[in-house]
Formats: C-alpha cells, structure tokens, sequence
C-alpha cells in the first residue's frame, strides 16, 4: 500500500487537525487541503490507489510525462501541464485537439466542458472523452478511451479516480505547456509497469495501441 509522502511540519503544527477541503472533489492543488488518504506518490502526480487499475508511466525519451490506467478494456490517460498563472489552459487545448479530431463533439461533464466522440487507433474507431481541469498553474488533461467512453458504469471508477487525484506542481519556474514531470515510485515494491513509447496527449491513439 502506498501513503502520500507527508511534510514535515514543526512539533505545534503536527497536534493541529488538517484543514477540510474547501470543495467536494478535486482534482486537488497539493498546497490546498485535500483528503488525506493512501496515494501512490510519483512526484508530479499522486494517484488514488486503486488495485482494480492497471497503472504505467509513459514516456519521451528518459522524462516521465504521463500515467495510463487501465481497466474493463478502457483507458485512462493523465498528462499534467504547466500553465500560466493569469489563465488556464483548457480552451487553447480543446482548439488543439479540435483540430486534430474532427468527430469530436463539445459537451458539459463532470469537471466542466469536455470533448466526445471518436479517435484512431490502428486505423479503427474508438470511442473517447477529452476532460480538462484548469489548476493553480498546471491543467490535467484525461483522456478516456474504449468502452469507458461511451459505458457511464465504467467511466465512474475513472472519474472517481480523477477527483482524487493531486497535482504538485511545485516552485520551479517552467515553460507554458512544459509536463510536470513525474518519477517512478520510491517504493521498489511497486506494482507500476513503464511504457517506454513516446506520450503525446495531442496525438489520436498511436500510444494507446501500444500499451494494450
């Protein structure tokens, strides 16, 4: 079981209790109060445990950039990204990802507007949802694809695993769209899997065909 790593903070603040969530859901800021439960630590990220998901970094080159969860012959891809502190970042991303997918459909879903409708893999069809969730300088983008994106009963466990998510983005000054990056767990027993494939949110589906 993996724990969230915990600052250390001095002797008075420790006997204090934690601060409640100010909202229901997150994904969270690592320095708002969030719930404290187990999270699989990996730096940029840290990730509900889940023992149903199948979890892999991905990859460009020797950077860890992204996570992929997979479950019930779906996935989930998680890509955090610096983002400038006046403004989010989800409108320019959809343009993006409009231009790329034309059988693509703008709707409201869990964390705001969202993409629907189809990408290529392999040449195939395959169902997908773009969700992006604008942050204190860093924007998540999700992507979930296969059955999850059209079966409501799936797509939960992922949605659920989402709002749990923390994002660190941290002090270092970076580049607008740079990834936060991520690093493997320090736990040598864990049960992570890395894709060593190229990670490229803005690209349909070549990076899911090979991780199946």
């Amino acid at each position: 079981m993996f724990r969230r790593r915990r600052r250390e903070q001095p002797e008075r603040a420790i006997e204090q209790e934690p601060a409640a969530p100010d909202r229901e859901s997150g994904p969270w800021d690592a320095d708002e109060p969030h719930p404290d439960t187990d999270r699989i630590d990996l730096g940029g990220l840290r990730l509900p445990h889940n023992p149903d998901f199948d979890v892999r970094l991905a990859s460009v080159g020797d950077q860890h950039v992204g996570v992929v969860a997979l479950y019930e012959d779906s996935s989930l891809q998680l890509q955090a990204l610096a983002a400038p502190r006046s403004s989010g970042l989800w409108d320019e991303v959809k343009a993006k990802i409009l231009a790329q997918a034309k059988h693509l459909e703008e709707q409201e879903g869990p964390f705001g507007s969202e993409l629907t409708g189809e990408m290529k893999v392999d040449g195939a069809a395959r169902p997908a949802r773009y969700l992006g969730v604008d942050g204190p300088r860093w924007f998540l983008l999700a992507v979930i694809s296969g059955k999850a994106a059209v079966d409501e009963t799936i797509a939960t466990a992922y949605i659920d695993f989402i709002k749990d998510v923390v994002v660190v983005r941290g002090d270092e000054p970076m580049a607008r769209e740079e990834p936060i990056p991520l690093r493997r767990p320090s736990d040598p027993g864990a049960e992570q899997q890395e894709d060593e494939q190229g990670f490229n949110p803005f690209r349909r589906g070549p990076e899911i065909s090979e991780i199946r």
